[in-house]
């Protein structure tokens, strides 16, 4: 190789018109792609799961206390509802044949309200699904299953 002539290639043995030497360069590319092949099958069965889950609910609910409280004093009108703290008071009058008619307060009803709170238990049915997958192998054989929560695992075929 001499100083003023690059190292023998098929494409460089003579310069150009200009005296010039001109060196292509070269360069390799890569073309990459895939294909997708069958390597074996899945079966996927699905299953019911039934399990009881219990379950506790507070449930509300008002009663009432009716209490009769006899009065039996003679009045001139009919006495408003009123309250007294949590206590509904109503009057209950009635007229009474004398020899001469008045008005008499027979009883008062002091209606009291009382939340009450109980706990009620029970149990319900629920109802889940599994899928398992097994695969199947050329020969119809199966030589893993999987279920939702498990990884593939190798079983006897």
């Amino acid at each position: 190789m001499t100083a003023d002539r690059p190292p023998a290639r098929p494409d460089l043995d003579r310069p150009d018109q200009d005296g010039e030497w001109r060196i292509p360069l070269l360069e390799e590319t890569l073309s990459v792609s895939k294909r997708q092949i069958e390597t074996g099958r899945v079966r996927v069965e699905v299953k019911v799961v039934e399990r009881d889950e219990p379950f506790e609910l507070d449930l509300d609910r008002e009663d009432v206390e009716v209490r009769h409280v006899p009065v039996g004093r003679p009045i001139d009108a009919v006495p408003e509802t009123r309250r007294e703290g949590e206590t509904l008071i109503v009057p209950v009058v009635e007229e009474e044949v004398v020899v001469t008619k008045r008005l008499v307060l027979r009883e008062e009803l002091h209606i009291t309200r009382r939340s009450v709170r109980r706990t009620e238990r029970a149990s319900v049915t629920l109802r889940s699904e599994e899928a398992v997958v097994s695969r199947v192998e050329g020969d119809g054989a199966t030589d893993r299953t999987m279920t939702a929560t498990d990884n593939f695992r190798e079983t006897d075929t």
